[in-house]
């Protein structure tokens, strides 16, 4: 089976089979029910695609994990058993792919989207000699924010991207990267902290 390209546009399809839970598509799913697949994709597609781009650096990398998330849940249909939140599965399996991937590259700091490292990123930034308009300043804050992440430990960098990017509870991503919530909150107040001392420059000079 193969995926569309991901289209951050992309919203999932309308009607009364949009109202069907995750869990009741992946029944449908475990019969090999393509439609219901395809309305499971496009509600979580966005989600999946953004987590793996900020946890890899590189939207191409992105596409293809992404594609292996979905893929894998369409495998798994059959024996999956409902005993979290699906949202919570289909992150665990985000996570397990990434980390892996990051493994199986023996690198601990992924590249920026355009090729540079984050501390180059970073530092291109901060440049007191940037455009002084607020578009640009925005988008320079983002790449800031988006290099500094990229500088976090792996469990921080994810635990921060769910929480930040994905609203997700303190409890769902203790799930996910199998630890104790008390874990994750004290995980995310480190991170923040180094989010903090990375970006200190950049702000100060805004």
């Amino acid at each position: 089976m193969s995926l569309p390209p991901h289209d951050p546009s992309a919203s999932p399809s309308q009607g009364a089979e949009n109202v069907a839970t995750d869990i009741e598509l992946m029944a449908r799913c475990a019969k090999a029910d393509h439609d219901a697949f395809a309305i499971l994709v496009g509600r979580h597609q966005h989600a999946v695609f953004g987590t793996i781009t900020k946890m890899m650096g590189s939207p191409v990398d992105a596409e293809d994990l992404a594609q292996q998330v979905f893929l894998r849940v369409w495998k798994s249909a059959p024996r999956y058993k409902p005993k979290a939140k699906f949202s919570t599965w289909l992150f665990t399996i985000t996570k397990n792919l990434v980390f892996n991937e990051n493994r199986r590259r023996y690198r601990h700091t992924e590249v920026s989207m355009d090729g540079t490292d984050a501390a180059t990123q970073l530092s291109i930034a901060r440049s007191p000699d940037a455009t002084p308009d607020d578009d640009l300043q925005r988008s320079e804050l983002r790449a800031a924010v988006d290099a500094a992440i990229a500088d976090l430990p792996e469990n921080g960098r994810m635990a921060i991207i769910l929480r930040r990017y994905e609203d997700m509870p303190y409890e769902e991503i203790a799930k996910v990267l199998k630890t104790t919530v008390p874990a994750i909150k004290s995980l995310i107040f480190r991170s923040r902290a180094q989010l903090k001392v990375s970006l200190a420059s950049y702000l100060d000079n805004e």
